[in-house]
């Protein structure tokens, strides 16, 4: 049973690959005669060059403006896409047979733009790129004479657009002529078309060439000093005309380039009321700064600043460093001071951090080296003696009471203790003598008044003395 499944199996994959083959096979074929039948209903340039290449070809539109329609078969063989061999009906896909289908724009504006889309077929990127263009912006607001790609480019007589690079300009000066004008005598006009200098920018290196944006563009506007950096940056470029890329570093370095520096980072579609480049040299004027008419001549330097700064005086502009760095050259006295700053501030601050580090490591050393204080308990006192009560004996008659000694503490007691202490301790009082009677043996024969008379002792005269009845 398994041998029957595995041999159904098998048959049927041999099956569906030889249908897939034989289909391939067929579309190739079919994809084939398609091809020679497209090759031949489209007609090729020189048959189209047989009526096209004939002089005084041209049909008047609806609008009465006459559409030239000879096209110079030189003129065309040698051109980009002459030399590609892109047939004519790549750019005019609608004419493919004779007679050819009538012309529905008015104008001759009309056709062109309505002729310009095909070039997207080709170029799509740079079609991509040119959809928010100042061009574009221009068209859609209106002014339909705002260039299009056949308008730089040509369309049967397309060659590279910067051979010679003068050329670049001279496209643009088909509808700025008065700009054309300003830039062709400028420092980079002259330089360009005068002597042919390729390092000098031309309008699409500030502007792009497809992605064209203008002084209207508050963005283009904002960042148009990065513009300038891309030649006034390069060392390597400067140096072969003696001019110190200091001039863009001291800008983006000062209150002006460093406001806008800011600008560009938090609010790129903001306009500042700080001067980019163009606002001190021109726009399309720009000149060396000797030149007398250059606005950044020192001569008429105080009137641009006050273009900005209405109430500047003549001594204002004397503050700007003039796109140099200080040195001994430039701004001498500015130079020195910065030197001794940088002299100074870092000696006294490195002074300090020295005086500090090695105190702290003095003070760290002495502590670990310096002995513990060895701390002595005080001794033990012996007690005190306990208090021995006095034996008093009753005094005899003519006797002198005993003396009664109080037993009291050492000296030493007294020394230890402070000098206020020992003042202020009250003194002991004596116990009290107990009340005795003296023990008197009367003689016999002693009458009683002599007895009484002998206990109360001596009789005082009062009219004697102290001293007197102590003798009696």
């Amino acid at each position: 049973m398994k041998k029957n499944w595995l041999l159904f199996f098998c048959i049927t994959g041999l099956v569906l690959v030889g249908l897939a083959i034989t289909f391939g096979k067929a579309t190739a074929q079919i994809t084939t005669i398609q091809t020679k039948a497209v090759a031949i209903a489209q007609p090729s340039n020189e048959e189209c060059l047989k009526c096209h290449g004939q002089p005084g070809m041209q049909t008047t539109l609806s609008s009465g403006e006459v559409l030239y329609l000879t096209v110079d078969a030189d003129t065309y063989n040698n051109s980009v896409h002459g030399a590609k061999g892109i047939p004519c009906v790549k750019c005019h896909p609608t004419i493919n047979e004779y007679p050819h289908p009538p012309l529905v724009a008015a104008t001759h504006r009309d056709y062109t733009l309505q002729q310009y889309q095909t070039c997207a077929q080709c170029h799509q990127d740079k079609f991509d790129v040119a959809t928010n263009d100042a061009h574009k912006q221009a068209r859609e607001a209106g002014n339909q004479n705002a260039a299009v790609c056949t308008d730089c480019h040509g369309t049967h007589d397309i060659t590279p657009t910067n051979r010679p690079r003068s050329r670049i300009s001279q496209t643009c000066q088909r509808c700025h002529s008065q700009i054309f004008e300003l830039y062709k005598n400028s420092v980079h006009g002259k330089a360009l078309l005068g002597d042919g200098n390729p390092d000098v920018p031309t309008c699409i290196d500030c502007h792009n060439a497809h992605n064209v944006q203008g002084p209207s563009n508050t963005e283009f506007l904002l960042f148009s000093p990065q513009i300038c950096a891309r030649c006034h940056a390069d060392k390597q470029l400067m140096d072969k005309y003696g001019i110190n890329t200091d001039v863009f570093n001291t800008y983006i370095a000062d209150f002006h380039g460093t406001t806008v520096e800011l600008f560009q980072a938090t609010a790129p579609g903001q306009a500042t009321n700080k001067p980019v480049c163009i606002d001190c040299h021109g726009v399309h004027d720009m000149l060396p700064p000797n030149d007398p008419n250059s606005t950044v001549m020192k001569a008429r330097l105080l009137t641009t600043c006050q273009k900005c700064h209405p109430d500047a005086t003549a001594n204002f502009p004397d503050a700007w460093l003039n796109h140099y760095r200080p040195s001994p050259q430039h701004n001498a006295l500015v130079y020195y001071v910065n030197l001794f700053y940088k002299i100074f501030i870092p000696t006294v601050l490195g002074g300090m951090g020295i005086f500090v580090v090695s105190d702290a490591t003095r003070r760290i050393f002495n502590k670990r080296r310096r002995p513990q204080p060895v701390v002595k308990l005080p001794e033990a006192k012996p007690p005190l003696p306990p208090l021995v009560k006095p034996e008093i004996k009753p005094a005899l008659k003519g006797e002198a009471p005993p003396e009664v000694k109080i037993a009291t503490q050492p000296e030493t007691e007294f020394k230890d203790k402070p000098a206020s202490q020992a003042d202020t301790q009250p003194a002991a009082k004596p116990a009290p003598l107990p009340e005795t009677k003296p023990d008197v043996q009367l003689d016999e024969g002693t009458p009683a008044s002599s007895e009484a008379e002998s206990l109360k002792g001596p009789v005082q005269n009062p009219t004697n003395t102290p001293e007197e009845n102590k003798n009696d």
